[in-house]
């Protein structure tokens, strides 16, 4: 029993060393479940051409204020400037905090930021959209809710991820002013 409580502590304590491990799987897990998700949402809210950076769809509203843009009579110019504000926002934060998690730029601040992003996404899709049957419950026999389960996944993934930072893989570590030697 002291053998493999000594293996025990030994591998523990090697794992303690690879400080480089969970960061850099946080990101690319990141980048494979969820950047093209992210990606391919933010583009269903360009309006047309380049101007549809600063011009957003129709859809876009419908995604982000969709009881708002119902009571407008679905007229995108009778929103307010608070409205347009927060949707173009929106749209450029599904391309760039996404981006820069993946790059690892300033990846603490994007990962905490994709957590509020995240954050409001769940709610609209409760409030906004009425999807309470996606939301399901914790502590019960199903993995699979897209709102509690899935979300707080990713949430954790992130939360990993401002803790420990982007890893050595990065424009993070590569812009970091270098230790001085003793």
């Amino acid at each position: 029993m002291k053998t493999l409580s000594a293996r025990y502590r030994t591998i523990g304590a090697a794992l303690n060393r690879t400080d480089w491990v969970l960061p850099t799987l946080a990101r690319f897990l990141f980048a494979a479940v969820l950047l093209i998700y992210f990606l391919n949402s933010g583009l269903t809210k360009l309006g047309e051409g380049f101007a549809g950076l600063w011009t957003p769809s129709v859809g876009a509203y419908a995604q982000i204020f969709p009881r708002a843009l119902e009571a407008a009579g679905y007229d995108t110019d009778a929103l307010s400037i608070f409205h347009r504000l927060v949707v173009v926002a929106g749209t450029w934060a599904e391309f760039l905090l996404p981006a820069m998690i993946v790059l690892g730029i300033m990846t603490r601040l994007a990962a905490l930021g994709m957590i509020g992003f995240v954050v409001v996404q769940s709610v609209t899709d409760l409030v906004g959209h009425g999807a309470t049957d996606a939301l399901g419950e914790w502590f019960d026999r199903f993995p699979d809710a897209a709102i509690l389960d899935q979300r707080a996944l990713w949430i954790f993934l992130l939360i990993t991820l401002i803790i420990k930072g982007a890893g050595p893989i990065s424009f993070d570590r590569a812009l970091a002013p270098s230790k001085p030697t003793p």
